[in-house]
């Protein structure tokens, strides 16, 4: 910024001495500030001073040029350099909230906050440079045209400054309200677009398309008129501004050719003040259009702030730790969970205990707390009263993330990436690092590898955004077959066999049961048969206990008396 300030200087500057030898070469020829140059270049005659000068004039509009443009690729690559970090650190911090929160908010919050908010913190910071830049400049500009002319040069830069901040003052409001606007609807429309791609099954079916299309409609056209209003308020001055230079320049003009040897003596400076104020305006224009850019982006700008304040966990910044022991028991202590301090409880004083290589099934109506239970199990919802204890050790920030070593999870919906079926089997571990004898193992156990080789591609086939390409059943057995590659002693299957068939559920169920028995199984099922060979059954109502024993005394007693 300094040296583009100082080549302005430069530039400017040398354009007196260019014009002056156009007006008048004997009188510049003898002035002692050119005598270095008559002297390097070995000059007889006033005329050929004329050359030089242009010459040095070039060269130091050139230099000025190029240290503009790049003092731009310097802001521009520092300000998206900056914004990839603030991406990531809002996405990694994101990530590392605590499950509850994610249950609390909308997810096009998150994706908006990571790509639009951020980009909008990257103009800002843009912006601001910008600003800074050309401060910087305009006052080596302002420099040299109060040496040439102390009275022009403040009533020209005081005239335009007045114009500009009284813009400022009256549309401040103005930009503030446009601010918020966006920041909002930016949101509505990557929600609206969510909810529409992620129904479209039913959108289809329904015939709805034209209702989705108007949420979307409103809440992008409120973003674009608020957008187009700050581009507008941004980009007006310039063209008064503008005008008023020309005024100026044309009424000095004027009243300096009047005077005897006028125009001799008002080319150069008329040409200072030309080029002054050609270089001035565009630096007051972009330093006003960068406020009125960080005005408009400033509720955006809030917004990314606020997700950069999400606090990490301590195991964040830590290697991934070693398994807790886990060789005796789980237990839950005069549990009880609510999401909110003023909501009501979800689970009220629950106490049981299940011991290692225990098959357990949660059963219940809607409702009942049943995978609040299981959330609670698997560290993603921390107890609001009592306790979860492993092996004599509560369960607390400290040891959670060792805890959920053990744990896998099998929900009752299977996210898919859109990638290969190895790849979502192997989920989240680096396609290098992947083992392909182990995937094709956690498929057979999944009752699955018979299917898979049977495409073309086999386990190089991809799965669709979602796991659209595959059916429920088989999205589902990969979700199996991904918890068997993880080879976790604790697994959770939350209502995981609900879209099997009855002969496939059973033939899951049975090659999961061969599975070693120091494996601890917690199961969620709709269908009871499904639970017919869990050591335990554990039946919720109301986010109470009802009743703790065996199938054969809880579901069986039931299935005889419907």
């Amino acid at each position: 910024m300094l040296a583009t300030s100082f080549a302005e200087i430069l530039s400017i500057s040398s354009i007196f001495p260019f014009l002056g030898a156009i007006a008048s070469p004997d009188h510049i020829f003898n002035l002692p500030v050119t005598q270095p140059i008559i002297q390097f270049f070995d000059l007889s005659r006033s005329e050929q001073i004329l050359l030089p000068l242009t010459l040095i004039f070039i060269v130091a509009v050139l230099f000025a040029s190029s240290l503009r443009l790049l003092l731009l690729w310097a802001n521009t690559r520092l300000s998206y350099a900056i914004g990839a970090d603030l991406g990531v650190s809002i996405y990694r911090r994101t990530l590392y909230q605590p499950y509850a929160i994610h249950c609390s908010r909308n997810s096009s919050e998150i994706i908006n906050g990571v790509t639009n908010k951020t980009a909008s913190m990257i103009s800002i910071i843009t912006h601001l440079l910008s600003i800074i830049s050309a401060v910087v400049i305009l006052v080596g500009i302002l420099v040299i045209l109060l040496s040439v002319n102390p009275t022009i040069a403040l009533i020209a830069f005081g005239g335009f400054s007045f114009i500009y901040i009284g813009i400022v003052q009256l549309m401040r409001a103005r930009l503030i309200a446009g601010s918020s606007i966006i920041a909002n609807e930016s949101t509505q429309v990557i929600k609206s677009l969510q909810e529409g791609l992620g129904g479209i099954r039913d959108v289809l079916i329904d015939g709805t398309q034209n209702a989705y299309c108007e949420v979307y409609r409103k809440a992008d056209l409120a973003l674009r008129k608020a957008q187009a209003s700050s581009h507008f308020i941004q980009a007006s001055p310039r063209f008064a501004v503008e005008g008023l230079a020309m005024v100026l320049i044309a009424g000095l003009a004027y009243f300096l050719v009047q005077e005897p040897d006028g125009l001799v003596k008002a080319l150069p400076l008329l040409g200072v003040l030309a080029l002054g104020a050609q270089r001035l305006l565009p630096l007051l224009q972009q330093a006003y259009g960068s406020w009125t850019a960080i005005q408009s982006g400033k509720m955006s700008l809030q917004d990314g702030l606020d997700l950069l304040d999400q606090p990490l966990p301590d195991y964040a910044t830590k290697p991934s730790p070693l398994p807790i022991p886990f060789r005796r028991q789980i237990k839950l202590a005069n549990l009880s969970f609510r999401y909110e301090i003023s909501a009501p409880f979800v689970l009220n004083d629950l106490n049981f205990v299940i011991s290692k290589g225990d098959r357990v099934g949660f059963i219940g109506t809607t409702g009942s707390g049943k995978s609040t239970t299981i959330d609670i199990i698997m560290g993603l919802l921390e107890p609001s009263e009592g306790a979860l204890i492993v092996d004599e050790q509560i369960l607390n920030n400290l040891n959670r993330r060792a805890w959920q070593a053990r744990i896998a999870h099998v929900p009752q919906a299977i996210f898919l990436s859109d990638t290969t079926i190895e790849e979502n089997i192997a989920f989240g571990v680096p396609r290098a690092e992947i083992d392909p004898d182990r995937v094709r193992q956690s498929a057979l156990q999944a009752q699955l590898d018979s299917t898979i080789i049977s495409w073309p591609r086999g386990y190089k086939t991809l799965v669709g955004e979602r796991g659209i390409r595959l059916s429920g059943g088989q999205r589902q057995r990969i979700g199996i077959a991904r918890a068997l590659y993880k080879r976790a002693d604790v697994l959770i299957f939350d209502e995981a066999t609900s879209a099997l068939d009855e002969e496939t559920e059973q033939a899951v169920m049975q090659a999961i049961e061969s599975l070693s028995r120091d494996i601890t199984m917690l199961i969620i099922a709709h269908r009871h048969s499904t639970l017919k060979n869990c050591t335990k059954i554990i039946e919720l109502d109301a986010g109470r206990i009802k009743k703790i024993g065996s199938y054969q005394d809880i579901i069986e007693p039931t299935a005889s008396h419907p």
